[in-house]
């Protein structure tokens, strides 16, 4: 069960690790596209504008258990909600709805719904930080951890741009405190292609892989998107996203009845 709804909300929080040591990068310094360190920083938490969007897509998740190919569609609202929807064989399977207030969700293969605060997928993808807008940045490719200038050594090479924290990165949340070591990979456009968390008490790790930008409208957008959460076993989950769509749309959501709540522990 737990697996199940894994592949439905790690996909909500949407997408290789060789050990948990970051890949140092390749430090040849070329002239960088932007022309100071605050530019660049500007540039990576700039915000987005779009009003709302559709993202059709195909989810695989690999957790150690047979689950289908699964056609999802994405929706946001920005700064408002997430939906998603997720279908096998045109049958509707699981859905799931996200706002600043918390999340909701049900799968219909063993009856059981989510009703929750973010710690749910904060419990999922074993970190402590994720909120609403982190969530939707983590969907689009856009950076969601916050990120200080005096926290991190940039390093520009013919690659792009690499950001190191040099000292732990500290969240607090409910009076609970995680400790980071993160590195960030941005490619010569200042897109994000690589973000890989460590959590220094734990030793899990997160890390979300982004490649084949679009370009649609004034928006970049990831193409295929991988998620790895590595623990005591490793979860992975990949999403192919195949067609966006700046549009409204309905987002039907209610339980149904007689189903039973999930809590991941």
């Amino acid at each position: 069960m737990k697996n199940f709804i894994l592949s439905i909300f790690a996909a909500l929080a949407l997408f290789s690790c060789k050990s948990r040591t970051a890949v140092q990068p390749n430090t040849t310094v070329e002239k960088p596209i932007v022309n100071s360190n605050k530019a660049f920083f500007d540039k990576i938490l700039q915000k987005d504008q779009f009003e709302s969007l559709k993202i059709s897509s195909k989810v695989n998740a690999e957790t150690g258990q047979f689950i289908p190919t699964l056609d999802a569609t994405f929706y946001i609202e920005n700064n408002q909600k997430v939906w998603v929807n997720l279908q096998a064989l045109f049958i509707t399977m699981a859905r799931g709805i996200a706002t600043p207030s918390g999340i909701k969700g049900y799968e219909k293969l063993n009856k059981t719904y989510i009703d929750s605060d973010f710690g749910y997928i904060n419990k999922l993808l074993k970190i402590n930080f994720i909120d609403y807008n982190s969530l939707q940045n983590l969907l689009l490719g856009k950076t969601f951890i916050p990120v200080n200038e005096n926290d991190y050594e940039l390093i520009t090479s013919e690659k792009g741009f690499f950001l190191n924290s040099i000292k732990n990165q500290i969240f607090e949340v409910n009076g609970k405190k995680s400790e980071y070591k993160i590195s960030l990979n941005y490619n010569p456009e200042l897109d994000l292609k690589k973000i890989y968390l460590e959590d220094l008490i734990s030793k899990n790790t997160l890390e979300i892989n982004y490649e084949n930008f679009e370009n649609i409208g004034s928006q970049k957008l990831p193409k295929n998107v991988k998620i790895i959460i590595k623990g005591q076993k490793t979860d992975q989950i990949f999403i192919e996203n195949t067609k966006f769509e700046f549009l409204k749309m309905e987002t039907p959501f209610s339980i149904p009845a007689n189903y039973t709540k999930t809590i991941i522990k």
